[in-house]
């Protein structure tokens, strides 16, 4: 049995889609990226969506909208994927590293608020492994603060804070369809906003800085998405619900299957909708094996695992000197994400659960 740790799950629907645009012409962006938006923007509950070419670009151009640039300071969670981050840097500004709540592994809103300088602009807030943030805390600092509240929701699509969707929680909202998230057009993004004018601004960044054809006020980028990742992503989003309760429940099955001692399994905090982009475990002094001999243990047994993430951003080489977040860096050494998604079947599930409970 082979079970990888990320599976696209594409179709002949999606198959059928690309085809008809292939067939019309538009391949570039077009008619079917303006529905996408539309669709995208009322699934999250927002009146704006605006569909970006890749997860990066959606935090770039957000935190451009949002007015940063040098000589400011974005907080950002020190313990998700380096995008995060090298998205403030992109803008000339200076990410701050906040650590993370030990029970989560999303931002700590008690140090983002000690983390608050004169210089600080905004906080992005990601949403890990699927798992919303505290974002009525954020947003409370925030509002408080005169910040801008920018929510990375790149592994989060269809998560809820108390029953309000990622993409509506915040100031603005990053998501990526990048081939293993919860959906996927291969590469791909989308901002959601609320308000009118990050739309417009959005719209004018990610477009060369166009306010009309052939006309630019700001400076811009090529951050557009095509007709043929949004016709992928229309019947993704369709089917997205039905993938996340496939990976609710087969991480539901992993809560009540995995005995092995030693292992700290992940939580889901009161009030939110954890939607399991990842379901990452985290290994202790009291498991028998290293995590290196584990990851080799699933490998010589059919299953793919990744450490998400092996190296908190405040150790990061580009970021040295950095101020020390303990528990980010301390979940670095100890996680390990197993396979969750819809692709996981009954049989294979059990298999990984027969794995790890077999190591004693």
């Amino acid at each position: 049995m082979y079970i990888p740790i990320a599976q696209p799950s594409l179709g002949n629907e999606e198959n059928n889609a690309v085809l008809a645009v292939l067939a019309s012409g538009m391949i570039a962006q077009g008619p079917e990226t303006a529905v996408f938006e539309e669709e995208f923007a009322a699934y999250c509950g927002v009146p704006h969506a605006v569909a970006v070419n890749n997860g990066t670009a959606a935090l770039h151009a957000a935190l451009l909208a949002a007015g940063v640039g040098p000589g400011d300071e974005v907080i950002v969670p020190a313990f998700t994927f380096f995008a995060t981050a090298s998205s403030v840097s992109m803008c000339g500004a200076c990410p701050v590293f906040a650590d993370v709540d030990p029970a989560t592994a999303t931002i700590d809103p008690a140090d983002v608020l000690a983390k608050v300088t004169e210089k600080t602009k905004a906080v992005i807030a990601v949403h890990l492994y699927g798992q919303p943030c505290d974002a009525g805390a954020i947003r409370d600092i925030c509002s408080d603060k005169g910040l801008v509240f920018i929510e990375d929701a790149a592994q989060a699509h269809g998560a809820e804070y108390h029953r309000k969707r990622a993409g509506a929680l915040g100031d603005l909202a990053c998501f990526s369809f990048y081939a293993t998230k919860n959906m996927a057009t291969g590469e791909g993004g989308m901002v959601t906003t609320a308000s009118d004018g990050y739309d417009a601004r959005l719209r004018r960044i990610i477009n060369h800085g166009q306010s009309e054809k052939y006309l630019h006020t700001e400076l811009g980028y090529n951050y557009r998405m095509t007709d043929i990742n949004a016709a992928i992503g229309r019947v993704q989003l369709a089917k997205l619900d039905g993938f996340n309760r496939r990976r609710q429940e087969n991480a539901a099955y992993y809560s009540t299957h995995i005995t092995a001692p030693g292992l700290v399994l992940p939580s889901v905090a009161p009030g939110r909708t954890h939607v399991w982009h990842q379901y990452s475990l985290r290994l202790t002094d009291a498991f028998p094996l290293s995590r290196d001999d584990f990851m080799a243990r699933f490998r010589e047994r059919g299953i793919g695992c990744a450490v998400h993430y092996p190296v908190a951003l405040s150790r990061q080489p580009y970021y040295a000197g950095a101020a020390a977040c303990p528990v980010a860096e301390s979940l670095a050494a100890s996680v390990l994400s197993i396979p969750v998604h819809p692709g996981v079947t009954d049989e294979g599930r059990a298999y990984v659960c027969d794995t790890i409970n077999g190591v004693i």
